[in-house]
């Protein structure tokens, strides 16, 4: 007998999210001797409590599967709901009293850290209950903290995002190279740095910009960090430092906390902004020099102006992947990258169990991290380069990108 396909987006999006959604979708329907309807959750599982789903054979016969590949956002909405730790309250029975009403057979939830423990959850509740569905969580994440995997769909588009945009930041820093100025980018990532290591990718030769960058891994002191920026502009007069949102003195305290209080999400996740305004503040009565603060903000995890393609490929591949083997009877897993070893850039999609993945956070080596805590070595760069490989074609509407829209 035929059972059905549920899929949802949650989280922040990426660029690349909606090509994971692609991913799935394209070959559940391709799947027709073993899948009957693939639906979609709007707003993710709690959007499914609310019974807000969509059939998503429409947005093929429309042809706008197609445009999904290349669209910002999340196409289905996403959400930030926590499903309960005790898997006896009273969510977890209406909730699969809900699946076996749509004749769901097989769950795909498309996100980060959050997203996974969701997954775990619910594949834990179906193993106590005697369910068969099978759970897969498909990863994403700009944040490439999860673990298990050697990196996470929209990591590299949003690395080449910010290595291009901090490029382009640079040049502009340098029209005025006759006076000293500074200027500090603040980049995504609360104790994980990866993006805003990503910032290295901007260089071009010894002592280009961005000079120093700054991540979460190292304790950040601001005396220190004055000294650094003194240092750095006898050689640089127009001077770009990168900083991640969650730099930290080592004992639990963001930069950010010194200027202001800060708000927590319904996970409880600090919510942390103005690193760079208050570094840029610092710099302004320590040094008196010209400088000013840019946060990248939301265009770093959902432009779609710089997609990588590799990483459009890889999130596509891991969607596919997923119902390959949720078709097999595997559940409680997340489909992981392996990187091959060899001179050649390869991976190999590989499911990992999800209750290790969820609630945990890889974040960057610190031998990867140079300078004293300033700087990023080579071994990220031959990391990250492949990740951030080849040109995105994306559909143009009166000379404007044509995206999905939900209707």
């Amino acid at each position: 007998m035929k059972k059905n396909v549920i899929v949802g987006q949650s989280g922040g999006p990426t660029a690349v999210i909606n090509a994971s959604l692609y991913g799935v979708v394209y070959e559940a329907l391709m799947q027709k001797e073993q899948i009957g309807t693939v639906y979609g959750m709007i707003n993710g599982i709690e959007g499914f409590l609310a019974d807000t789903i969509m059939d998503m054979n429409s947005v093929e016969q429309s042809g706008e599967l197609e445009l999904i590949k290349t669209t910002p956002g999340s196409f289905l909405g996403s959400c930030r709901y926590k499903l309960p730790e005790d898997l006896k309250d009273d969510v977890y029975p209406l909730l699969f009293k809900k699946f076996e009403e749509y004749s769901i057979g097989y769950f795909f939830y498309i996100g980060g850290n959050d997203s996974m423990d969701t997954v775990s959850k619910l594949s834990r509740y179906a193993a106590i209950s005697g369910s068969e569905i099978c759970f897969i969580g498909i990863p994403k994440t700009i944040d490439n903290d999860l673990v298990l995997t050697d990196h996470t769909p929209g990591f590299g588009s949003a690395a080449k995002y910010v290595a291009s945009t901090v490029r382009e930041i640079a040049i502009d820093a340098s029209v005025y190279d006759n006076k000293k100025s500074v200027t500090i980018v603040e980049i995504m990532g609360r104790h994980a740095g990866w993006l805003t290591a990503a910032s290295v990718l901007a260089r071009k030769f010894e002592n280009d910009n961005p000079v120093l960058i700054y991540l979460p891994e190292s304790a950040f002191n601001t005396d220190t960090f004055i000294e650094d920026v003194k240092k750095a502009l006898e050689h640089t007069s127009n001077l770009v430092v990168c900083v991640s949102e969650g730099i930290n003195d080592g004992n639990g305290t963001f930069i950010c906390e010194l200027a202001s209080d800060v708000g927590v999400d319904t996970f409880g996740h600090k919510m942390l902004t103005g690193s760079g305004k208050y570094l840029e503040n610092l710099v302004k009565e320590k040094l008196g020099v010209k400088v000013r603060s840019i946060e990248l903000n939301v265009n770093q995890r959902c432009s779609s102006s710089m997609i990588s393609a590799t990483d459009q490929e890889e999130a596509i591949q891991a969607g596919i992947s997923g119902v390959h083997f949720a078709l097999d009877g595997i559940t409680g897993k997340m489909i992981a990258f392996h990187r091959t070893e060899g001179a050649d850039y390869s991976i190999n999609y590989v499911p990992e169990d999800v209750n290790l993945i969820c609630n945990q956070e890889k974040t960057v080596p610190p031998e990867w991290i140079t300078g004293n805590g300033s700087d990023i070595g080579q071994a990220f760069i031959d990391y990250a380069l492949p990740l951030i490989q080849g040109i995105v074609n994306v559909p143009e509407e009166n000379g404007l990108p044509k995206f999905a829209y939900r209707k």
